[in-house]
């Protein structure tokens, strides 16, 4: 890694529109992964539970009840703050709500970029419907959607984001245009 000063980059955007894509170009290129999904995968580990869909709703519901909506920032801002310390890159997947924005914006500033990834929902459906890990229906995709938007605070840091990349044409362009934003950010 060079010598500036690391950067913490959180890549955000609507189910499908190619977020785990850009965070494997972000590892390819040496940055440390600090998933704050992870904190909800721990709880649910920590009391016991099978890691599905109808055991982490409910749990990562009550998280945010009890300890507010930038409870998976916060819990996760140690791996961060250890990562910055030792001089390494961080990007940060799934940080999905306006809370857990601000609470990383106000502890790192400018050190601190979100991209957002745009697909289209018609694209992003498609895709939903063709992954191997969990496979979303079109009436899933739009349902997961309007709550991620209206319940999630989920628009928020879309639309602070720092750079905005459109995933509409093929995988590779995409990739390309990954590089070459992580490649300048490295210059």
């Amino acid at each position: 890694m060079n010598k500036q000063k690391p950067f913490i980059i959180a890549i955000v955007g609507l189910a499908g529109s190619g977020k785990t894509e850009a965070v494997a170009r972000f590892l390819a290129h040496g940055f440390i992964r600090v998933g704050f999904n992870d904190a909800l995968y721990e709880e649910v580990d920590r009391r016991g539970l099978e890691r599905t869909q109808e055991h982490e709703r409910p749990v990562r519901e009550e998280m945010r009840r009890q300890e507010g909506m930038a409870v998976m920032a916060k819990r996760m801002m140690p791996r961060i703050e250890k990562h910055v310390a030792d001089g390494n890159h961080v990007v940060i997947e799934s940080l999905y709500s306006w809370s857990e924005y601000k609470h990383v914006k106000e502890r790192y500033h400018e050190q601190f970029r979100v991209l957002a990834i745009y697909s289209p929902p018609d694209m992003r459906y498609e895709r939903l419907q063709s992954r191997a890990i969990r496979p979303l229906t079109n009436e899933e995709a739009g349902t997961r959607d309007y709550t991620e938007i209206e319940h999630v605070e989920k628009a928020g840091p879309i639309a602070m984001a720092d750079w905005t990349m459109l995933n509409i044409g093929s995988k590779k362009v995409f990739l390309n245009e990954i590089d070459a934003l992580i490649l300048r950010l490295l210059s």
